[in-house]
């Protein structure tokens, strides 16, 4: 008995570390890969990692926090992550729920009582199930403009007294990020606590992300921080791709870091460098069980609502077999490989997220630039993972 316990572990140690060793190869393509990328498309600065199980099998960092060159881009750089913040909101709301200090059936109408609609009681409907789904029945990206403008939060909230549904609570999807900023309240009336503290607290201490914050206060004082690109104009150069097309090189320009988007800090306030999104991933795989219990990450991933809509997102819709929303992260197929997905894009900054849990693997990449490369790279990284892992998993099953 003992014998067979013996091969049985000796068998699974190598096969980690077979996979392991196929990943380092895969990385070395991807790594020339992105390198060509940021070269073709005059990107300033790309970091991105990449796990099994428990370990960091690369972590790579390219060019640099501005267009001065004053210093280079490192593990530790700190990136805007936009969007990609919603994971952990929802992580610390699901988190609060399972304690029985909250109730996801809880109207938000509860903790944000002055949120009205056009239609009578039709905010009274939507719960915190409905926002960390993204299934509120509201239209996509409702207000959003308004954070751009100098209006705080409060005010752009009571400005949805002139807005209808567009369908009932959880029979449409509509990606939002003031409602999502709605479950700031909910978390902090309930604990008591901010939630950047409250964030440090029960995930980026425990998980030692030593970079990780909230707001823009600790971004703008953060040291080794990457300054947001925007795209200028493209110029013309004297070289030809295959194709006989002229090559055009992208000017960035160098911007200032705006409050827009951490007024909803819920939706798109965490700041974190490479090494922190390694962490992360490592958590979400199920390798930190003390933070991120097995039963949480399954509600985490549940899908709640179909998003017909990313099965047409450049270079992703060429792998998408289905899409769905859960709580705070898109569950992508990927072929016959289940994606726990999120990607985030704010003035300057791009972020993308991903692992597959029966691959254990996770990948994440971090550029300061407005560039779509992002989605180009990071459905590479997965082709290349697919196209060497999968058929030995389907083999195994």
């Amino acid at each position: 008995m003992r014998f067979k316990i013996f091969c049985l572990l000796a068998f699974n140690l190598s096969a980690f570390y077979l996979a392991a060793n196929e990943i380092e190869t895969i990385n070395q393509h991807f790594h020339a890969l992105v390198k060509s990328e940021i070269k073709q498309q005059s990107i300033p600065g790309v970091a991105y990692t990449v796990v099994k199980g428990d370990r960091v099998v690369a972590s790579e960092t390219f060019g640099y926090v501005d267009k001065k060159k004053t210093h280079k881009i490192t593990p530790n750089t700190v990136f805007r992550l936009a969007s990609v913040s919603k994971p952990f909101a929802s992580t610390l709301v699901t988190m609060l729920a399972n304690e029985h200090k909250l109730k996801l059936t809880d109207p938000v109408t509860k903790y944000v009582p002055h949120f009205n609609l056009a239609q009578p009681k039709a905010a009274q409907k939507i719960t915190l199930h409905h926002i960390l789904s993204h299934s509120t029945g509201l239209m996509p990206n409702a207000y959003d403009n308004l954070l751009h403008e100098n209006w705080s939060i409060d005010k752009i909230i009571g400005r949805f007294d002139r807005v209808s549904p567009i369908c009932e609570p959880e029979k449409c999807y509509g990606y939002q990020n003031i409602a999502y900023g709605m479950l700031q309240p909910a978390i902090e009336s309930t604990t008591k606590q901010s939630y950047s503290s409250l964030l440090k607290q029960r995930i980026f201490a425990p998980l030692d992300m030593k970079d990780a914050s909230v707001g823009i206060g600790v971004y703008r004082n953060e040291i080794n921080a990457a300054k947001p690109h925007v795209l200028r104009k493209r110029v013309r150069t004297n070289k030809y791709d295959r194709n006989g097309k002229v090559i055009k090189r992208n000017i960035w320009r160098t911007v200032n870091v705006t409050p827009d988007f951490y007024k909803v800090p819920t939706a798109a306030g965490v700041n974190a460098s490479i090494a922190d999104m390694s962490k992360w991933l490592i958590a979400n795989l199920g390798y930190a069980p003390e933070t991120l219990p097995k039963n949480l990450l399954a509600q985490l991933t549940t899908p709640r609502i179909k998003t017909k809509k990313d099965m047409r997102r450049l270079y992703w819709r060429e792998h998408l077999e289905d899409a769905h929303y859960g709580y705070g992260w898109r569950i992508y197929q990927f072929g016959t490989v289940k994606l726990i997905y999120h990607s985030g894009w704010v003035s300057g900054f791009r972020a993308d997220i991903a692992y597959a849990p029966e691959l254990d693997i996770g990948f994440a990449m971090l550029m300061n630039a407005e560039s779509n490369s992002i989605n180009k790279l990071s459905t590479e990284f997965w082709t290349l993972v697919y196209d060497q892992l999968a058929p030995k998993l389907a083999a195994r099953d």
